[in-house]
């Protein structure tokens, strides 16, 4: 896999999922999996910050009056009540341990659902770049990354799905997404394997 043609979308690297304080926190229930899931986040975006891969963070943010949700279920209905991801508030900001590699980090703005492609300016942005790989990573396995990594095959990138950097809400909802869903339309591999091919590549 050529660094140059692939972008890694870093999706809901949050304050309201990944602070200790975080409003959705608690939505996954397995202990300490948000705290692993951020640690391989970051050693992946490290590992590759010195190659040409792209990175993209696609921060969900919210208007106070949640107008981009008229009749939410669900996860939408649980950060409408409990003021997740509104603008100006902290927990939309992204994660400080993200802002710290600076412009390494591309954000694109926009996002105010499951998709990441929706009302942004994501697919433009990897036309430009020349982009034929996609990894996706993130919160929540089963909501976000699997419609963003759908839309993102639907539009002819390679899909995979970085499985150590992303989480649902439990165990048996990861694992069932990792084996049976994106092997429908995407790869499935960890932070490890990837920076190995990689690097191979580079080499």
């Amino acid at each position: 896999m050529d660094p140059k043609k692939t972008a890694l979308i870093l999706v809901g690297f949050q304050n309201d999922y990944f602070a200790q304080d975080g409003i959705l926190r608690g939505v996954v229930e397995e202990p300490n999996r948000v705290d692993t899931v951020l640690a391989n986040a970051l050693q992946f975006v490290n590992a590759m910050k010195d190659t040409e891969m792209t990175v993209i963070s696609t921060p969900i943010v919210l208007e106070p009056d949640y107008r981009a949700m008229a009749s939410p279920v669900g996860i939408l209905f649980a950060m409408k009540t409990s003021g997740a991801f509104k603008a100006g508030t902290t927990g939309a900001d992204t994660i400080p341990e993200l802002l710290a590699f600076g412009d390494r980090v591309q954000y694109v703005t926009g996002k105010v659902g499951f998709n990441a492609f929706s009302n942004t300016s994501l697919e433009e942005t990897l036309r430009a770049r020349g982009i034929e790989n996609v990894l996706v990573c993130g919160m929540v396995t089963s909501l976000c990354i699997d419609s963003t990594g759908r839309a993102a095959y639907e539009r002819g990138y390679s899909v995979t799905v970085v499985s150590d950097c992303s989480s649902s809400r439990t165990p048996a909802e990861q694992d069932f997404f990792c084996s049976s869903v994106f092997p429908l339309y995407a790869g499935v591999a960890t932070s490890t394997e990837l920076v190995q091919a990689m690097q191979g590549v580079s080499a």
